[in-house]
């Protein structure tokens, strides 16, 4: 087994994407083995909190009409309703009472796969030094890809947690591609063994 080589540090920071009930298996619109990616969060949420390095969270709070619903003309299921046990992070998720909640497709008219999207993270991230951002959860191919994408083009390094992320999959190969998407923009794959805990 190879050493670690990545030394965290002052400046680094985990995002959690939509780890929430509705993309578990039983949710509205679950991601298959969605549920295989909270253990190995939790791994990198307490070398994260024990080093004293920031954790975001994001999710989906969406409005019972919004527009990315069915009964709205969107593709998918109404999902992630704001307040609704659905919308709610996975029971076993450990996120620290730190956690800078990111909520995101907040209105009805308009959509957002990914964290940065008319949000505050940016500006959180920034304020707090942020430089590297580590980058698991669902869906590898909506909002991971887009929080990653939307993450490299503002100047951020990322690290792509391959072994935390799990896709939809519409079509069977679109994880895949997604993560080679990510890789070529520049995203690093990292799994937990390569970290100096």
């Amino acid at each position: 087994m190879s050493p670690p080589v990545i030394t965290l540090s002052r400046g680094d920071a985990l995002i959690v994407v939509d780890v929430q009930n509705d993309f578990l298996p039983g949710g509205r619109l679950a991601v298959g083995c969605g549920d295989e990616v909270v253990p190995v969060l939790n791994r990198y949420i307490d070398v994260f909190v024990a080093q004293r390095l920031p954790v975001y969270a994001t999710r989906d709070w969406h409005p019972p009409d919004h527009c990315s619903f069915i009964p709205q003309g969107g593709p998918w299921p109404a999902h992630c309703i704001a307040g609704s046990e659905g919308a709610q992070f996975a029971p076993r998720l450990h996120l620290p009472r730190s956690t800078v909640i990111v909520s995101k497709a907040m209105h009805a008219k308009r959509d957002a796969y990914s964290g940065f999207d008319g949000t505050r993270l940016e500006h959180a991230l920034q304020r707090n030094g942020v430089e590297r951002l580590f980058v698991g959860g669902l869906a590898t191919d909506y909002c991971v890809l887009n929080t990653v994408r939307d993450g490299l083009k503002l100047g951020f390094t990322v690290c792509l947690l391959v072994d935390a992320i799990r896709a939809v999959n519409v079509d069977p190969d679109d994880g895949v591609r997604a993560e080679g998407e990510m890789c070529r923009l520049g995203a690093h794959p990292v799994v937990f063994q390569d970290i100096a805990a």
